[in-house]
């Protein structure tokens, strides 16, 4: 699911600040982007974001600065001294004997790093943590805002595919009915004498059809995935993985009801059926 968080920490002479943005993505991917000087903590943030997401690409951006937003500045030497020798060598080449001031020097892209951490990445981390953890609650807001809505969108699909799934067996009956007076007609029609509803014929007929034709067990299959959607939506824990897959059993189950249906009301029940559970596969993918 989308969401957004941020989170701050002021604590140790040390103010960190951390934003969170979440998109939909089948699997869970994480991005962290870090200060240079605090690099190597990467793979502790990448825990605790991982701890908390399940599904979707997050990207997790961290800032650390001074208490009240001071800017901090620190002066990369190598690249300072680099361009003094640079400038005193083109003085002299001109003929002109005086070192850069400092005030070009700091001037010259490099030389001043702004957001430099002012200490090293273990005392960094609690701060950063912090904050971290203040965006991850943040974010897990949002997320059940948008679930939520998620959840309603949702279960009026499942309720669709339950009124479609009730005019299925509602029906059934009355097709092998209609199965019996049609092959009772075709004997009449043919002018075959003897033969009664009761021959035994007729019967064993019949019993291919009902056996070819019987939607019952894939009506109660359905009747079970319609128990689990109401099981993982109600359990309090990431459910999306196991909707999608409950999402193939439903089509797998309804593809054969269709396939076995020899009834025009039948057949656009299972249209309908597909049509809503197209819609509900689409909207699990963004379900954490």
């Amino acid at each position: 699911m989308t969401g957004h968080g941020r989170g701050e920490c002021v604590r140790d002479g040390l103010a960190a600040s951390v934003e969170i943005r979440c998109v939909n993505r089948r699997h869970a991917e994480v991005v962290v982007t870090l200060p240079e000087e605090l690099a190597s903590l990467e793979a502790r943030a990448r825990d605790v974001i991982g701890g908390a997401i399940s599904r979707g690409r997050c990207e997790a951006r961290f800032r650390l600065g001074q208490p009240g937003g001071g800017a901090r500045a620190k002066v990369n030497r190598e690249v300072a001294l680099a361009y003094a020798e640079e400038l005193r060598a083109l003085s002299a080449a001109l003929g002109r004997d005086e070192w850069p001031s400092l005030e070009v020097l700091v001037r010259c892209p490099g030389v001043l790093e702004e957001g430099a951490a002012p200490c090293d990445p273990e005392a960094a981390w609690p701060v950063l943590e912090e904050a971290l953890r203040g965006a991850l609650r943040e974010l897990d807001a949002t997320r059940r805002r948008e679930g939520e809505a998620l959840g309603r969108d949702l279960r009026g699909r499942i309720g669709a595919i339950r009124a479609a799934a009730l005019e299925m067996s509602g029906r059934a009956p009355a097709v092998m009915e209609r199965y019996r007076d049609n092959l009772a007609q075709r004997v009449r029609a043919a002018g075959i004498e003897g033969v009664g509803p009761d021959d035994e014929r007729i019967l064993k007929e019949l019993v291919v059809f009902a056996d070819r034709s019987d939607i019952s067990e894939e009506l109660a299959r359905l009747g079970s995935h319609f128990e689990q959607f109401e099981d993982a939506c109600g359990g309090g824990e990431p459910a999306g993985r196991r909707l999608d897959f409950l999402a193939q059993e439903m089509h797998r189950e309804i593809n054969t009801v269709g396939s076995k249906a020899n009834d025009a009301v039948i057949s656009a029940a299972v249209v309908r059926a597909k049509t809503e559970l197209e819609r509900f596969r689409e909207q699990v993918q963004n379900v954490e």
